[in-house]
């Protein structure tokens, strides 16, 4: 009997272990649940990218469908989104930006709030400009709060303030209208 477990054992840890590897190759990393959904915005106190003496709160939210976008000029899936995020902008989808730096960390940073702002004012005159502002988050601690993993992120908060999605990765026609729009069609109509 020991020697039929002996077999046994490493042969269930052996499936158990193939059975986990393939439900890995059907899953999408992108796919993300967060645990913010169907709650508020976290609370924030957070000053405008280009006007640091500019504050904005979670309240900036209220009365509103927004997408949030997570984003930054070092990010190249950023910059690839940004045009089809102008364009919605354009057809009337109002868009905030949640801006963040690597580089200005005080500890490890190389570059100054000026320096970011050219930065920002060049890729986005370059690229287009679909944000009605940007939040700067000097410290990521609204990204933390979030739960952000990276850039680009995008959120969809209805006009009481709550997180009604949440995506990782760009905004395209394709994501847009599989994923955004019924829900932001829906919120919008209330």
């Amino acid at each position: 009997m020991k020697k039929v477990a002996l077999y046994l054992i490493p042969l269930g840890l052996f499936l158990g272990l193939i059975i986990f590897l393939y439900q890995g190759l059907f899953s999408n990393p992108r796919e993300h649940k967060s645990s913010l959904l169907e709650k508020p915005m976290p609370e924030f106190v957070l000053p405008d990218l280009m006007d640091i003496q500019q504050t904005y709160t979670q309240d900036v939210f209220l009365g509103k469908v927004t997408l949030l976008n997570v984003w930054g000029v070092w990010c190249i899936t950023c910059a690839i989104e940004l045009p089809y995020l102008t364009q919605l902008q354009v057809e009337g989808k109002h868009i905030v930006g949640l801006y963040y730096d690597q580089d200005i960390d005080p500890d490890f940073g190389i570059k100054t709030v000026e320096r970011v702002q050219q930065e920002v004012t060049d890729k986005l005159r370059q690229l287009g400009n679909p944000y009605a502002y940007n939040i700067f988050d000097v410290k990521r601690d609204l990204s933390l709060d979030l739960g952000v993993t990276g850039a680009p992120e995008t959120y969809l908060i209805d006009q009481q303030g709550k997180i009604r999605l949440h995506h990782i990765g760009d905004i395209n026609p394709r994501v847009w209208n599989k994923k955004f729009a019924p829900i932001y069609d829906t919120l919008v109509a209330q």
